[in-house]
């Protein structure tokens, strides 16, 4: 008893250095982030044909750390998935240590890819769609706070969201999903789908379609990827 206890032990002292190490990182990366903030908004916003407006000093500050953490978060995602994987990799047979090594430099590369994807393609279209519904009534100006929110609203989900595919088969390939259980809760999973996309588009039908749509093709490509990952995994325990 007094074994398992200290085996216990080691393992959450193990796990806090992990976490400890992803922080620090996330904190060095957050001051980088504010070191070039002034760039990255300027990519931004530089295709605009205006300048966006503040309305209180502290809005300069809520812009600057909001993206400073994005930037942040994303530089810290492959540190993240390397302490991960150092935690899990005892228990890891051969071939699993292996393979889940292999997944770390994806998964830093599908969320920039979910970055780029909503900021080229789901962002501007919102954006051209609901600026054309108003176009004749009234003139648009932005507020940088609403526009950045808008923008990491738009772009944010879809870094995340890009990491399903992947985090599918990692987990199938540890043999804790099964693609045959996803699939039975597929009609709940498109119900959450549609409601996390109505919550992070704006409120009319066209904006959800466009954020639910990929949403749902991502959820389906992972469901065929960890069918994929589980019938060789199965071929190769038989061999």
């Amino acid at each position: 008893m007094a074994d398992r206890e200290l085996n216990i032990v080691d393992h959450l002292d193990e796990l806090r250095k992990r976490l400890i190490i992803s922080a620090l990182a996330f904190l060095i990366f957050l001051v980088i982030g504010f070191v070039f903030v002034k760039d990255i908004f300027l990519f931004f916003t530089g295709s605009l044909d205006y300048k966006l407006m503040v309305l209180g000093p502290s809005d300069i500050l809520w812009i600057y750390f909001h993206i400073a953490t994005v930037f942040a978060l994303a530089c810290t995602i492959p540190v993240t998935a390397w302490q991960l994987w150092l935690f899990i990799k005892p228990a890891l047979k051969p071939f699993e240590r292996k393979v889940a090594l292999m997944y770390i430099p994806p998964m830093f590369l599908l969320f920039l890819g979910g970055l780029a994807f909503g900021y080229f393609f789901i962002f501007p279209n919102i954006m051209t769609f609901l600026l054309r519904l108003g176009e004749d009534l009234m003139a648009a100006s932005f507020t940088a706070e609403k526009y950045i929110s808008f923008l990491i609203n738009m772009t944010l989900p879809f870094g995340i969201a890009f990491e399903l595919p992947l985090v599918s088969m990692f987990l199938t390939t540890l043999g804790l999903m099964n693609p045959n259980k996803i699939v039975k809760i597929r009609k709940y999973a498109y119900f959450i789908l549609v409601i996390i996309a109505a919550m992070i588009s704006p409120p009319e039908f066209i904006s959800h379609i466009s954020v639910a749509v990929p949403l749902i093709l991502l959820f389906e490509i992972s469901i065929f990827l960890s069918k994929i990952v589980y019938k060789r995994k199965h071929r190769y325990e038989q061999d």
